[in-house]
């Protein structure tokens, strides 16, 4: 055995371990005798020998604390009084830090004293408070939900308030703000009290990387909630950002890099809601708008990203879209586009094209977008193989071409565009891009109302699809696609008639005309098209095997007077060729 300074013999780990562990005993012992008599000496001896076994060894001295039927004493000497209580709640603390030691302390009634002594003014009480509910309901999103039912946001962010000059108090309140507002229920509460005030002014004194990180943590989930959004907007957190940015934009330190991403993704997450885009829009005029736009020719693919995806925002309501529009924000778009062709940025291409899609909403923007050559770029990137980019580029043309007949006529005729799209009707895989895919075939034959394109679709296999479409569960989607069978059954029945046949386009129409649950408009349409495809010969024959005078014949009592109506003439059209 060795020897310590002076010839002492050392003790093995395990030895001096069991040593302590008998004076745990002992003390845990005098505690239970001691907290009966109130005796706070004989109290505070027995704390101290708790905590330092819990320094040595916590796992085994929470084991042995348990057995020994202590912690159903602590609620007691929780007391706001008392100064034992710094002790308590930091042995309560360090005891649930094991995850099996969180239950017991549950049982043992420890939260509603604790969370009473949030109303401390001694500022170690309040440290050691913080840590011991925070480390119990650590990862237990019904134990923090007790909490927010306790009252203790409103109680935290006062405190926050209070005691900003302490770094381990303000830390303290931090993470509990950060596991809390992870709860959806906590939202309500926090836009009650002046959180956003106080994490501004706190943000605002920050100088270290990681305090405001841990703000940030905080910002993030809060910022979810629209209230909060706009007093965030009004307490000047953007302004806020908008210097982390100018700050860290050249730099190339990695903690530059991340607070110019978090402080770029806030942005955007605070133009989320409507009353915080429009009061930072102004009418277009807004400094932070102008500030935004100078980020989509940045050299810096994050703020190319933020910047474009702040455009899509503010371009939530057509008053906005017709004003940049107007004011040539589609250029600089376009511009960014056309790098991202080579640089292939995917984050940046999707931003981009989510931004045109919505800018092209308003009718008015319609055709100066497309003179702008918005069509053209967006070709570009029909080659992509990234699903969130052809979702957008599905969407940015088929917004550019509604009601827009040459347009649709132009880019219907593209055979490598249909091809495109009738091979991105298969992706099963990504529902989005098949139902775009899908929509945007009908618009191009609905809009156009094209020969010229209905051939162009009919070679490059879109029938079949447009068929299928006909039995989505959207409306909507049924509804376009009956109108685009329509237009083609119209326009060049003997060269789709083949296609037609192929996809069972009549036992579709019959089941739609049977299905109760089918929309008027479904009813109505159906029988246009059975009207329409009477003067093919084999689809004829389908028509008359499957007895559609019966179903048609029913509809006549349909309370939609429309839907009546054209069964009366499907109807007398079916009798007549029968």
């Amino acid at each position: 055995m060795g020897l310590l300074p002076g010839g002492r013999p050392e003790f093995p780990a395990k030895l001096r371990w069991w040593r302590s562990s008998d004076n745990l005993s002992e003390a845990l012992e005098k505690l239970k005798l001691a907290s009966t008599d109130s005796a706070t000496d004989s109290v505070e001896s027995c704390l101290d020998c708790l905590l330092k076994a819990l320094a040595n060894n916590n796992t085994e001295a929470s084991v042995k604390i348990q057995e020994m039927g202590v912690l159903p004493l602590l609620p007691t000497l929780l007391n706001p009084q008392s100064s034992c209580t710094p002790k308590v709640a930091n042995i309560i603390a360090e005891l649930a830090k094991n995850e099996f030691m969180r239950s017991p302390c549950v049982e043992a009634g420890l939260i509603p004293p604790l969370v009473q002594l949030l109303n401390s003014a001694d500022q170690e009480v309040l440290l050691q408070t913080g840590r011991a509910l925070g480390n119990i309901c650590y990862d237990s999103h019904s134990l923090q939900a007790q909490l927010i039912n306790m009252g203790v946001i409103p109680t935290l962010v006062k405190l926050l308030g209070i005691h900003s000059h302490n770094t381990a108090l303000t830390e303290m309140c931090l993470i509990a703000f950060g596991n809390l507002a992870e709860l959806e229920s906590s939202k309500e509460q926090f836009a009650s009290t002046n959180i956003a005030e106080e994490l501004v002014r706190l943000f605002q004194k920050q100088t270290e990387h990681e305090k405001k990180e841990m703000i940030f943590e905080v910002l993030a989930p809060l910022a979810e909630n629209d209230a909060i959004k706009l007093q965030l907007v009004e307490a000047g957190l953007v302004e806020c950002l908008l210097q982390v940015v100018a700050q860290t934009v050249d730099g190339e330190r990695e903690e530059d890099i991340a607070q110019l991403k978090t402080s770029s993704d806030l942005m955007v997450l605070l133009l989320l809601g409507d009353e915080s885009m429009q009061k930072l829009f102004e009418g277009g005029k807004g400094s932070v708008f102008q500030r935004v736009l100078s980020w989509i020719p940045s050299h810096n693919h994050q703020l190319q990203l933020a910047g474009a995806l702040a455009i899509a925002n503010f371009a939530r309501n057509d008053g906005n879209c017709i004003h940049m529009v107007d004011t040539g924000i589609v250029q600089k778009l376009l511009e960014l586009l056309d790098r991202h062709v080579e640089e292939g940025n995917v984050t940046v291409q999707h931003a981009a094209l989510s931004a045109l899609r919505n800018l092209a909403i308003p009718v008015v923007n319609k055709s100066k977008m497309l003179s702008a050559g918005v069509a053209d770029v967006v070709l570009k990137f029909l080659q992509s193989e990234m699903p969130p980019v052809q979702f957008k580029l599905l969407g940015t043309l088929r917004m550019l071409i509604d009601t827009q007949a040459e347009a649709a006529d132009q880019l219907g005729t593209n055979g490598k565009l249909v091809e495109r799209l009738v091979e991105w009707c298969e992706a099963k895989d990504h529902a989005g891009v098949m139902g775009e895919s899908n929509r945007l075939l009908s618009a191009l034959i609905r809009h156009s109302k094209s020969k010229e394109v209905v051939r162009t679709v009919i070679q490059g296999g879109g029938v079949k699809h447009l068929v299928t479409m006909a039995t989505s569960e959207h409306m909507i989607m049924q509804n376009e696609a009956l109108v685009a069978l329509g237009l083609i059954a119209a326009l060049d029945l003997v060269a789709a008639e083949k296609d037609f046949v192929g996809a069972s386009l009549v036992s579709v129409l019959h089941k739609l005309l049977s299905d109760e649950r089918s929309a008027p408009e479904i009813k109505y349409n159906s029988m246009i098209l059975i009207c329409s495809v009477m003067g093919s010969e084999p689809l004829h024959k389908e028509v008359q095997s499957l007895e559609f005078i019966d179903v048609v014949s029913k509809l006549r009592a349909h309370e939609n007077k429309t839907v009546s109506h054209q069964a009366s003439l499907t109807e007398q059209r079916l009798t007549a060729q029968s």
